[in-house]
């Protein structure tokens, strides 16, 4: 039995059209392929352009930091020592520099100038009954002797005197109080300093002990910060501070104190640093780095390191301009430069610009070296 199956006549046909084609295709790749040159490479990626760097030795200092204010060195209260009088003048404003003794604030002085001319008046009538008592004792001792004065007048005369005395005395005190309560109707600086708060306008009633002005010591302010106990050992008085406000503001100063007292509950100790800079206000805030000493560091310029998986690399060039990715370990940051301390040895070529384009075992084109 013939158990074959026979295709139509069109079907064959179309089979033998595609058999064709496909051996048409593969002669064609046969001769090119014959064509090609022997050995000629695919075209590769051109390499990524990058300078390179050395490390670079310089001496930096060490220091540690912290964040703080900035605070009037000694603020000074001001106030009236008699009180119940008007303000009649104010003589300063905010941000005034005052010296010692100069007048700052007037009150009315009237009802203090006319006790004061009672006090004196008082004092001249104690005055003119004390020469009075006085010419009497002594009339009255020349005449003892002649028996018209008893012992017990001349007793009353002379205690007479006395009192007339101390009359006289009371009346120079009261007089003196007076005269010094109509002083204070003026209030003054008591030291040199600059105005910083003024609580006082012209018609209030001044008060004993109520504050009018504050001012800053000499005009001096320091920057306060706290340190954890553990560093507080590397601090010393006179060591250089420098400090970096909120608008990048560089001031200098220098370590006046270090507080004896630690805090329990934080265990840390407060840093007074002075400064002497025009460009600082007491309130603001700054960060400072007291400098403890100075050291050798190598440094590499920041764009040359790569953070990667939370630690710190660079790429070194080696042989045949393909680079090695290398772990470091770095240190101290200075303007644009970081210290390298250890993974990167003096002398050795290392990719500056260019770095965070890598991956190890890249080929690179070197421009030039950075500076």
């Amino acid at each position: 039995m013939d158990t074959s199956v026979r295709l139509p006549q069109a079907t064959r046909g179309r089979l033998g059209w595609i058999l064709a084609a496909v051996a048409l295709v593969v002669i064609i790749g046969i001769i090119l392929a014959r064509r090609a040159p022997q050995g000629e490479a695919l075209p590769q990626t051109s390499a990524l352009t990058v300078t390179t760097t050395t490390l670079h030795g310089i001496e930096i200092g060490r220091g540690i930091t912290a964040n703080g204010s900035i605070h009037p060195w000694q603020e000074i209260i001001v106030g009236p020592e008699v009180g119940g009088y008007r303000v009649a003048a104010v003589l300063v404003d905010v941000g005034d520099r005052v010296k010692r003794g100069q007048e700052l604030v007037r009150l009315r002085d009237e009802l203090l100038s006319a006790d004061l001319a009672s006090k004196r008046a008082n004092l001249q009538q104690a005055e003119a009954t004390f020469e009075t008592a006085a010419a009497a004792h002594r009339r009255g001792t020349s005449l003892s002797g002649s028996g018209v004065v008893s012992q017990a007048d001349l007793d009353k005369l002379r205690s007479e005197e006395i009192a007339a005395r101390a009359r006289v005395e009371v009346a120079k005190a009261d007089l003196d109080a007076a005269d010094l309560r109509l002083k204070h109707t003026r209030v003054t600086a008591p030291d040199d300093g600059v105005i910083s708060v003024r609580n006082v306008a012209v018609g209030q009633i001044g008060q004993v002990g109520g504050e009018m002005l504050r001012m800053v010591w000499q005009g001096l302010i320091d920057w306060r910060a706290e340190f954890p106990d553990s560093l507080l050992r590397d601090i010393r008085i006179g060591q250089s501070v420098r400090l970096t406000t909120a608008d990048g503001t560089q001031l200098d100063g220098k370590v006046r104190t270090v507080s004896p007292i630690i805090d329990t509950s934080t265990r840390s100790g407060l840093v007074y640093v002075d400064i002497d800079s025009e460009h600082a206000r007491a309130g603001m805030f700054a960060r400072g780095e007291i400098l403890l000493d100075r050291i050798a560091a190598q440094m590499l310029p920041i764009a040359s390191i790569v953070i990667q998986d939370g630690y710190s690399y660079v790429f070194v060039l080696k042989e045949g301009g393909i680079v090695e990715r290398r772990h470091v370990e770095t240190g101290t940051v200075k303007d644009k430069l970081i210290e390298i301390v250890s993974g990167v040895q003096p002398g050795e070529h290392v990719v500056a610009k260019g770095a965070g384009f890598l991956k190890d075992g890249d080929r690179v084109n070197v421009a030039k070296d950075a500076e």
